[in-house]
C-alpha cells in the first residue's frame, strides 16, 4: 500500500491532475464568457475550425484540432441537432462539416465575447507569459505523443 506521503505526491505533482484542473478552470471561464452567445467554448473552437475551411473531411478536422474522431463525430451530431452545422460532400466523396447560416451567426455573436475573454486571460497572465505558456503546452503535447 502506498504511504500517505506517496499519495500526497500524486496530488501535488501529477501532471495529468494539474493539467486537467487547469483545463476545467479555463473551460469554465470561456463557457461563462461565451454564455450570451448560446454556445460553449468547445463549440466555439469547433465552429471556428470548420469555418476556417482547412479540413477536407471529418478525419482531417479531427487532426487539425487534435481530438479523437469519435469524440468529434459526437460533437458534430450535437451541433447538427442545434442547426449549427450540416454535412457537405467534400473531396473524393468524403463528407465534411460546414456551418449553416445559424452556425455563422453563432460564431459571429461569440467572436467578440471570445476576444474579450482571450484578452482577459492574456492580461491576467501578461501577454509574454501567455506566449511562453502556449509554447510550453505545445511542448508538453509533443513530449507525450
Amino acid at each position: 500500500m502506498p504511504t500517505r506521503d506517496e499519495i500526497l505526491d500524486i496530488h501535488n505533482m501529477c501532471a495529468c491532475s494539474h493539467i486537467r484542473m487547469a483545463a476545467r478552470a479555463v473551460t469554465r471561464f470561456y463557457d461563462e464568457a461565451l454564455r450570451p452567445s448560446g454556445i460553449k467554448g468547445t463549440q466555439f473552437v469547433l465552429l471556428a475550425a470548420i469555418e476556417a475551411g482547412e479540413a477536407t473531411s471529418i478525419t482531417d478536422l479531427a487532426e487539425v484540432i487534435d481530438i479523437e474522431r469519435t469524440t468529434l463525430v459526437r460533437n458534430l451530431q450535437l451541433l447538427r441537432k442545434e442547426g449549427l452545422v450540416s454535412p457537405l460532400k467534400g473531396m473524393n466523396g468524403r463528407r465534411k462539416p460546414a456551418l449553416t447560416e445559424k452556425g455563422r451567426q453563432a460564431l459571429e455573436t461569440a467572436l467578440p465575447l471570445w476576444r474579450s475573454a482571450q484578452g482577459e486571460v492574456e492580461g491576467r497572465l501578461g501577454y509574454g507569459s501567455w506566449q511562453v505558456t502556449r509554447r510550453r503546452l505545445g511542448d508538453l503535447r509533443k513530449a507525450v505523443t
